[in-house]
């Protein structure tokens, strides 16, 4: 969060009265960027085992993803983990085996192969698809225009006072205070079955600025 504040050499005629008012603007921007997580899951008595297999699955996933030109730093581990696995049979705590999770994160960036790659790393092992992000490269980019325009939405605001009570409101804010900035990143849940090739249809998201802005005024 910012602040901004302005002054001007003409304040004291502006002492009789200050004005809040609120600007908000809200963006469409078609989404270029899919973030998806593929996983492999292996479960085995032997943790050994377990691991093997698993590292086998995820290589084949990750050769696999090479071959859609997917850079190798868009794709991350984004969570390893190894947990013991129990039944209880009458009463009693019975060891199953071990149970060996790998997820990978992905960036996306052509997102007609969404649904394609998707179904190429299920191929290669993968059997966990946690959820689908859509969203955009450079947000702030687009922020900054919702910015702009959440000042112009205040200033014209202004206007309609200065219009509506017959006052003189100073044309430029002394303060603004920038807040909470809102981007609603598209989810798409995660999925039990898939079929070939899973549709993937990202919708528009939007992206939100909100301030406050003061303006000297005098009757």
């Amino acid at each position: 969060m910012m602040n901004y504040d302005f002054y001007s050499p003409n304040l004291q005629s502006f002492k009789k009265g200050e004005l809040k008012l609120n600007g908000t603007a809200t963006i469409k921007v078609e989404p270029n960027i899919a973030i998806v997580n593929l996983g492999v899951v292996t479960e085995d008595m032997n943790l050994e085992k377990a691991q093997r297999e698993n590292a086998i699955k995820v290589t084949a996933i990750i050769n696999e993803l090479l071959k859609f030109n997917i850079p190798k730093e868009d794709i991350s581990t984004s969570s390893y983990n190894i947990e013991p696995q129990y039944d209880y049979i009458e009463g009693k705590q019975v060891f199953r085996g071990y149970r060996v999770t790998n997820i990978l994160s992905v960036t996306i960036k052509d997102l007609s192969k969404v649904g394609q790659i998707i179904d190429a790393a299920v191929s290669k092992g993968a059997n966990r698809v946690d959820n689908i992000k859509f969203t955009v490269e450079n947000p702030s980019l687009y922020y900054n225009k919702a910015l702009s325009l959440a000042i112009i939405n205040a200033i014209n605001k202004a206007r309609q006072v200065e219009n509506t009570l017959k006052v003189s409101v100073f044309k430029i804010p002394y303060k603004i205070i920038e807040q909470s900035a809102t981007q609603n990143i598209q989810e798409v849940a995660g999925f039990k079955v898939l079929a070939a090739t899973t549709p993937i249809l990202p919708s528009q998201i939007t992206i939100t600025a909100n301030i406050e802005a003061f303006f000297h005024y005098k009757c």
